[in-house]
Formats: structure tokens, sequence, C-alpha cells
């Protein structure tokens, strides 16, 4: 049982059951960032991929950016050899696999998912792929630099960016298309000889 103020914002489990319980709330300020915005079909979609980004990539940060026993104390190791990690990962049991693997894919997938949705800037996979590697790149430096003794691990950056561009490609059939012209103008024609 989760007990005192750490015990649900300073552990996974306590994030876990705090994201949870914030999906009413999550729901609920879709709604109302939606109705001050019109109701329509683009307010809707707008306030969706705002909060589902916030909603989607929060926990995760926080989760990640837990200090671990000995933080402040030591800062933690850096790990910058491509790969090391993740075959350290794969030779343990299946829950540290599922755990490490599908948790770092997760944690910038919201943004993978909503950004491009949201943001016609970040409607390609490339830009979505280097947002990813970017912001993975910032979580993994603060954990070192703020000495919360957590791994730092090009692996991890790998996994978040991998993730990201994932979602991306899941969510890429509702991305914007640019603008056709209207049947009734006419379409510009190209000059002789180009």
């Amino acid at each position: 049982m989760i007990e005192g103020w750490h015990g649900w914002f300073g552990t996974i489990n306590g994030v876990v059951l705090l994201t949870v319980a914030a999906l009413p709330v999550a729901a609920l300020a879709v709604w109302v960032l939606a109705r001050r915005r019109g109701g329509a079909g683009p307010a809707r979609r707008r306030s969706l991929t705002e909060v589902g980004i916030v909603y989607g990539t929060v926990p995760w940060v926080w989760m990640i950016m837990l200090p671990g026993e000995r933080a402040g104390a030591v800062p933690g190791p850096v790990s910058l050899v491509p790969l090391r990690d993740l075959l350290t990962v794969l030779a343990g049991g299946p829950l540290t696999v599922t755990v490490q693997i599908v948790g770092n894919l997760l944690v910038f997938a919201a943004l993978g998912f909503f950004g491009p949705l949201r943001f016609a800037a970040l409607a390609s996979v490339p830009r979505i792929l280097a947002l990813a590697a970017g912001c993975s790149v910032l979580v993994e430096v603060a954990q070192n630099v703020l000495r919360l003794d957590r791994v730092s691990s090009v692996d991890d950056v790998l996994l978040n960016t991998a993730g990201a561009g994932l979602a991306a490609l899941a969510s890429r059939r509702w991305w914007r298309e640019p603008a056709e012209v209207p049947p009734d103008r006419p379409r510009p024609v190209a000059a002789p000889g180009r």
C-alpha cells in the first residue's frame, strides 16, 4: 500500500496510480478546452492532441527522473556504447525485458503519435525522430547532472526515439494533407519547356 507523499509522488507505483486516477481529469480537460475553442471538429482535435501529448508523456518522464537509492551521493553510470545495455537487458528475465524495452519505447510515444496531428511542422517522421532524440538526450543528461543515481544510456535514447517514430507511423494516416486547390479554381499550368 502507498503511504505518505513520497509513496504517491516518489515511486513508480505511485506515479502509475496517479496517472490512472488522472484519466478522468484529462478527459475533462479535453472537453473544456474544446468547448472554449468552439467545440467543432478542429477544436476537439486540437484539444485532444494537446492533452494527449502532456498526459502521455509527463508520467513517463516523471518515472525516469525518480531518484535512485544513492541519489545526490554519486552520479549514475554513463553508457555511451550503443546496444551494450540493451544486450544486458535481453539477458535478463522476460519481466526485465518487458519493463525496460517497452517502457523506453513508450516514453515519447505520445509525442510521436499526437505531435504531427497537432503541429503541421512535425508531420514528418525524421522531424519526430529528431525531436524525440533531442528530448531523450536532454532527459539522460539531466539524470546525470542532477545525480539521480540513474543509468544515462545511449540505448535509452535509441529506444525512446524508436518509440516516438513507431507511434508517428501509427498516426500518419491522420496527419493533415496539404491543402488542395478547390475544384472551382483552375490549377496552375507549368510553362512550356519546363
